[in-house]
This record gives structure tokens, sequence and C-alpha cells, in this order.
């Protein structure tokens, strides 16, 4: 565990280990997580996920990059107030 720990550290650019990075180290090792899955680690926060649900739809992130016509680049407040 104080392996892990460490490595989550270093990759976190820290020298000392703190309960967080215990956590992770924990978390994101198969047997370890399996072993531990009803503990909780005081000061050790939850591990990071985002749900699938709020992620963008893939027809709405195709239209984010498409790139916007010159006439409406046109349309900036700056060029509404110029004379």
């Amino acid at each position: 565990m104080l392996e892990l720990a460490g490595n989550v550290a270093r990759d976190n650019k820290k020298n000392r280990s703190i309960p967080r990075h215990v956590l992770l180290g924990v978390r994101n090792d198969e047997e370890l997580g399996k072993l531990l899955a009803g503990v909780t680690i005081a000061h050790g926060g939850v591990p990071p996920k985002i749900n699938h649900v709020l992620f963008p739809k893939k027809n709405e992130r195709a239209a984010a990059k498409e790139p916007k016509s010159p006439s409406k680049a046109g349309n900036s407040p700056k060029n509404a107030y110029e004379l």
C-alpha cells in the first residue's frame, strides 16, 4: 500500500504521501480494491469519476467542432459600436 501511495504522490509531484494518495493507490489496484472495498479511508476523499450521462453526445461534439461561418464572426459587440 505504501508503494502504491508513493507512486501516486510522485505522479502528483509531491514528496509526502497523504491519505488521498493511499486511497487512490488502493482503489486503482484490483486486488487491494477488492480487499478494502468496504473500508473508508479518513481524509481520502472520493475516487474521481464522471458519470457517462454528463458527457456530451457524439452529434453535439461534431457540431461544436465545426468552424463558425465568416458572416456570424462579424457580429461581435466590438464591431457593433464602431462607426
